[in-house]
């Protein structure tokens, strides 16, 4: 360890709105990224209010490569009676792109597709950011560009979502904020895939041992990240979600979609299970090799408490297989008295190799009560022998 423990509010503090207002109101959804094309972190979080009516995105920038060190703050207001939940945040070349779902006080708005300055937040100057609302779509992941080559220049980033039981939508944002009205949200281009039931309906239904809690599947949606790479001769984008199986509640489906910004087609997918444990809150990446590394929970009704795992694949192995599934961790408590675990996990690749993985999942050491007190963090890495 080398700083904290400390509140990522802390980060905000002083600033308007409710960023700067530390722990008076609710703060959800931290993200923290890496931007290798510039050598800096990126923290963002969610500050709502105390009737969880309005929400504030607060989006911190390192003025180096020092996570440890100073950050150009920044926040970003969606209006009133609009909540900003379940951000999700990307690193591109032209800009950081975000979305989110917007609920007004009773009921959902829209899917909110979003672009901050980047060249602006780097230096610490205002920042512009320009917005699309789509009352028709909901839970967007955007592209995060992976690996040493960029996209190619000017290439719009992506944004899919879940669209129907055969099908996912891809959308293009191209951002210009010298001249914001010439900003593009183009789609939905539709993607065929194979069909799939939602794990749990899109609800609740994952089993674990010793309660009849059952947790959150997250299953009405892609699950973070919506990984992008450019192996030169063809560009790659690797997502995740959790689907209904014959023998558990859930296992991890998974995509390679290739030419997303020309005929965006399916190269590659599967479902991966492992017996009758449910299998959700999966995370997927590639390395510069083509290796992919799929992490996620795994639990079911009567041995195994909600643990973390993962399987992969190198580009030899056929088309549409993972390899045997491997244990990161084995939990020894499940949750009680709520049924959310979490909101996501983090599968990203390590920029100054491009080989190691890192996966970020939690558990609940010990049964107990009240699951949003007891979370702790697990890390893992691993690395496949074929990439050097």
């Amino acid at each position: 360890s080398v700083f904290g423990p400390q509140q990522i509010s802390a980060l905000f503090t002083g600033l308007p709105g409710l960023c700067g207002q530390g722990q008076t109101f609710f703060w959800t959804d931290p993200i923290v990224l890496y931007d290798q094309f510039a050598n800096r972190w990126i923290i963002s979080q969610i500050a709502g209010d105390s009737t969880f009516s309005t929400g504030n995105e607060c989006i911190a920038v390192s003025e180096s490569s020092d996570a440890t060190g100073k950050y150009h703050r920044y926040v970003f207001k969606f209006g009133k009676n609009v909540l900003n939940d379940y951000d999700k945040l990307s690193v591109w070349p032209d800009a950081y792109y975000a979305n989110y779902n917007l609920f007004g006080p009773k009921s959902f708005i829209a899917d909110d597709a979003c672009a901050y300055d980047r060249a602006a937040m780097l230096t610490g100057a205002a920042a512009k950011a320009v917005c699309f609302k789509n009352p028709n779509e909901f839970s967007f992941l955007p592209s995060n560009a992976d690996g040493a080559t960029p996209p190619p220049s000017g290439e719009p980033a992506f944004f899919v979502d879940l669209s129907t039981s055969t099908s996912l939508h891809l959308y293009r944002f191209h951002v210009d904020f010298g001249n914001t009205a010439k900003s593009t949200f183009k789609g939905p281009f539709t993607i065929p895939v194979k069909a799939y039931t939602m794990a749990c309906a899109g609800g609740t239904c994952i089993p674990q041992p010793g309660t009849t809690q059952k947790l959150d599947s997250l299953g009405d949606r892609l699950m973070f990240r919506l990984a992008y790479r450019n192996f030169t001769d063809h560009e790659s984008l690797v997502v995740s979600h959790s689907v209904m199986t014959s023998k558990a509640a859930s296992g991890e489906r998974w995509y390679e979609i290739r030419d997303p910004n020309g005929t965006p087609k399916v190269y590659q997918q599967g479902t991966f299970t492992n017996g009758g444990n449910s299998l959700w809150m999966g995370g997927i990446d590639m390395d510069k090799e083509g290796d992919m590394a799929l992490g996620y929970s795994e639990s079911n009704a009567s041995t195994l408490h909600p643990s973390l795992a993962f399987t992969g694949r190198v580009p030899t192995d056929p088309l549409n297989t993972m390899e045997s599934p491997a244990t990161i961790f084995i939990a020894k408590g499940s949750a009680i008295g709520a049924n959310r675990w979490g909101d996501y996990s983090s599968m990203v690749i390590d920029p100054s190799d491009d080989c190691t993985f890192w996966y970020i999942n939690q558990y609940i050491p010990k049964t107990a009560k009240n699951n949003f007190l007891t979370f702790h963090t697990r890390v893992a890495s691993l690395k496949f022998p074929t990439c050097q």
